[in-house]
C-alpha cells in the first residue's frame, strides 16, 4: 500500500465497533490532518451505527481472548482509551471478576426452552469449553464462590473457578463504546453517511486499484463515494460486498435485565453450565453467559444458531421464545435476576471465518490495491476492535502495519484473492 503523503479519500463500510473504532484511529493518525485526507463511514442501518453485534454483545475485554496477535495489542489500547476519554463514565469501562460457574437450577416454572432461536441449529459461541456438572453440593467455601458474589444461590452452586487473575478481564458497554468512537472520530473530521454499500468500484489497471464505493440511500437513489482506500468492516454482511470472503454469520440471542432498585449486582461475568430442570423431561445442560454492568443492568446471552444472515442488520429477526428461555435459565439460579425486569430482547449475527481461525485483517492485494479487510472477529470483536483499528490505520496511512505481526490474519492466508 502506498506510503506517499498525498491526500487519501478513505471509505469505511460498516458502522459497527470495528468500523467506528477504525475511523477514530485513522483520523487520529498524525498524517491524517497533515495530508488533508477525508474519511467517510458508510452505514446501512436506518437507525445509525452499532445496530448489530456491536450494540448487542456482552462487552467482554480479556487478556485471555484470541487471537493473541490482536489481544496483546488491543487490551492496552482499551486501557489507554479509557484513561484518555474517561471510559469509565462514557462507556462503562471497568475491570471485572470472571469465572466459570456450574450447578443446578431450581424449577421455578415449567420451562423447557433451550435458548436457541427458531429456524437454526445450535452453535457454540466458543468462548469456553463445557464444564463437568456431576459434582455434589458443597458449601460456599468448598465451591470457591467469591464472598461478594451474592446474586447466585450458593446452595445451587457445585463449583466456581476464576478464569483469569485480577485485572486480566474487563468490560465495556459495546453500544456506548462504539457510538463514543464515532463521536470522537467526527470531532476530528470523519463523516457518517447512511446507505447500503453494493460494491467496491475498481479501475482497469493490473492489478486493479479501488476507486470508490457504490451505495443505495434510504430513498433508493444510487450514489458513488470516490475512494483511494476502502476498509470493509461490515461483519457478517461483508460477503455481500466481496462475495469470495469466507465469512458466515452465527445468530445469538440476548436479553438485558434490570434488577430491583434495592439490589446491587457485584461486578462479575459468569460462564455458566446449569443442570436445568423441567417438569416435562430430564434436566438439560444450558450455558447462558451473564454480564453484570456498572449501571446495575445485567446482560445475558444464550447459545448461537446457524440461521441465514438477512439482507440488512435492520432485518434481523428476534425469536421471543429463545429470549424467554434465556430468562428462565438464569432465573433458575438467581432470585435477583428472577425478580428483575427484562428491558431488551434482541438478536445479532457474529461474523465467523468459515475456514477457521481469523479474523481477517489486512490489504486484499489479490483483489485490489487499497482494499483492506477487517472482519471475522467472532465473539471477540469488542475486545479486539482497538488493536484491529490501530493496525488498519497504520496500513492506510503508513502503508504497512508496524504495531504487531498480523501475518497470520492477512487475507491471503484465507485465500481471499
Amino acid at each position: 500500500m502506498s506510503t506517499d503523503t498525498a491526500a487519501r479519500n478513505i471509505v469505511i463500510i460498516g458502522g459497527g465497533i470495528i468500523g467506528c473504532t477504525t475511523a477514530y484511529y485513522i483520523v487520529s493518525h498524525p498524517s491524517f490532518a497533515a495530508s488533508h485526507s477525508k474519511l467517510t463511514l458508510l452505514e446501512a442501518s436506518a437507525h445509525g451505527v452499532a445496530q448489530g453485534a456491536s450494540g448487542k454483545a456482552g462487552g467482554l475485554v480479556a487478556k485471555w481472548a484470541y487471537p493473541k496477535e490482536l489481544v496483546g495489542l488491543s487490551f492496552p489500547e482499551h486501557v489507554r482509551l479509557a484513561e484518555e476519554h474517561d471510559g469509565a463514565a462514557r462507556w462503562g469501562w471497568r475491570y471485572v471478576g470472571c469465572g466459570s460457574w456450574e450447578g443446578r437450577g431450581e424449577l421455578v416454572e415449567d420451562a423447557t426452552g433451550t435458548g436457541v432461536g427458531g429456524g437454526g441449529n445450535r452453535k457454540s459461541l466458543e468462548k469456553t469449553n463445557g464444564l463437568d456438572t456431576t459434582r455434589s453440593p458443597k458449601s460456599r467455601a468448598e465451591t470457591g464462590l467469591p464472598e461478594d458474589l451474592l446474586w447466585v444461590k450458593p446452595e445451587l452452586t457445585d463449583a466456581y473457578s476464576p478464569m483469569a487473575p485480577p485485572k486480566a478481564t474487563a468490560q465495556v458497554h459495546p453500544y456506548l463504546f462504539t457510538t463514543s468512537m464515532l463521536e470522537l472520530a467526527k470531532e476530528r473530521g470523519a463523516e457518517l453517511v447512511q446507505g447500503r454499500a453494493t460494491r467496491v468500484e475498481l479501475d482497469d489497471a493490473q492489478p486493479p486499484r479501488v476507486t470508490g464505493v457504490a451505495f443505495t440511500d434510504a430513498g433508493g437513489e444510487k450514489h458513488t463515494l470516490s475512494a483511494t482506500h476502502v476498509v470493509l468492516a461490515a461483519g457478517a454482511w461483508s460477503p455481500q460486498i466481496i462475495r469470495r470472503l469466507p465469512i458466515v454469520g452465527t445468530r445469538a440471542h440476548s436479553i438485558t435485565i434490570r434488577p430491583r432498585p434495592s439490589v446491587r449486582i457485584a461486578p462479575y461475568v459468569l460462564f455458566t453450565e446449569i443442570a436445568f430442570p423441567s417438569a416435562a423431561r430430564a434436566p438439560q445442560q444450558v450455558t447462558p453467559e451473564i454480564y453484570a454492568r456498572p449501571d446495575n443492568e445485567v446482560y445475558v446471552c444464550g447459545p448461537g444458531d446457524d440461521s441465514r444472515v438477512p439482507e440488512t442488520v435492520d432485518d434481523v429477526q428476534v425469536d421471543q421464545r429463545a429470549c424467554e428461555s434465556i430468562r428462565e435459565h438464569v432465573a433458575s439460579i438467581s432470585t435477583e435476576l428472577r425478580e428483575g425486569t427484562v428491558d431488551k430482547r434482541q438478536a445479532c449475527f457474529l461474523p465467523v471465518v468459515s475456514k477457521g481461525g481469523g479474523p481477517i485483517v489486512g490489504e486484499a492485494t489479490g483483489i485490489a490495491r487499497g482494499l483492506v479487510i477487517a472482519t471475522g472477529h467472532t465473539c471477540w470483536g469488542i475486545c479486539n476492535a482497538p488493536g484491529t483499528a490501530k493496525a488498519v490505520a497504520e496500513l492506510v496511512m503508513d502503508g504497512k502495519i508496524s504495531c504487531a505481526n498480523l501475518q497470520k490474519l492477512d487475507p491471503a492466508q484465507f485465500d481471499v484473492k
